[in-house]
């Protein structure tokens, strides 16, 4: 499972047999843990995040788009 970027608490990463899923990445802190969909941005599950954690997360995978979407397709390549 490639951790692709961490920032602050969050681990963002993915599994490598997820290549047959559309775009998305994985988030974990502590025992909280949430998948989000890269194309377009948005929540797929979580479990322990609050709305307001949803929200920060959110904004960092906005913000490192194109990062996490190139570690996706350099990796799974499609």
């Amino acid at each position: 499972m490639p951790t692709v970027l961490r920032i602050e608490k969050f681990r963002f990463f993915f599994f490598s047999n997820e290549g047959k899923e559309p775009p998305h990445i994985h988030v974990e802190s502590n025992d909280k843990y949430a998948k989000f969909w890269l194309k377009p941005v948005q929540l797929a599950k979580s479990a322990g995040y609050n709305a307001k954690e949803l929200n920060e997360i959110r904004k960092l995978i906005l913000e490192n788009a194109d990062l996490l979407k190139e570690k996706w397709y350099g990796h799974f390549g499609h």
